[in-house]
């Protein structure tokens, strides 16, 4: 193969990496969702979160709901640290104030994909549909990253 056949390919591969990235993120009226995922689970998990970064461009909102046709159900929940001691517990709804950035990672907000149907495998993508209170519903594709990874297409959560 020659050098330049080599170069050429690697620019399609890259441009059809970019696409793949895209192609995970989602909006709804002036509610943006970039760099969501879930994690790999092993058989007999029942549960994984999913994680996303959800910009509100527009006037104050909350996330009230999500579903998947992957789980039983879908919890959104939140891990605080109260003392020495890390809680998790479900909200009712997670706030999105007017023009914020609310990040939902290990360790913060995420959503709690409960009774899992099947195992999440590597490379596959978990359809999970958000509900607003404003801005009304949009289906996000969590691509599911390797147990342990960092997920977010390479970038650090």
């Amino acid at each position: 193969m020659t050098r330049r056949n080599k170069f050429g390919l690697c620019g399609l591969f890259l441009m059809g990496f970019a696409l793949a990235v895209q192609a995970h993120d989602a909006k709804v009226g002036y509610i943006e969702i970039e760099h969501a995922y879930t994690r790999a689970t092993v058989p007999g998990q029942q549960v994984a979160a999913g994680y996303m970064k959800i910009e509100n461009r527009g006037a104050a909102d909350q996330l009230i709901s999500a579903s998947s046709p992957a789980a039983g159900e879908v919890q959104l929940h939140e891990m605080s640290m109260e003392g020495n001691v890390m809680k998790m517990r479900q909200l009712k709804d997670i706030p999105l104030p007017a023009g914020s950035v609310v990040e939902l990672k290990p360790g913060g907000f995420h959503l709690m994909l409960m009774n899992l149907k099947a195992p999440l495998g590597t490379g596959e993508t978990v359809a999970v549909k958000l509900k607003f209170a404003k801005a009304g519903e949009v289906e996000v594709k969590l691509p599911v990253s390797a147990m342990g990874g960092q997920g977010g297409h390479g970038m650090r959560h």
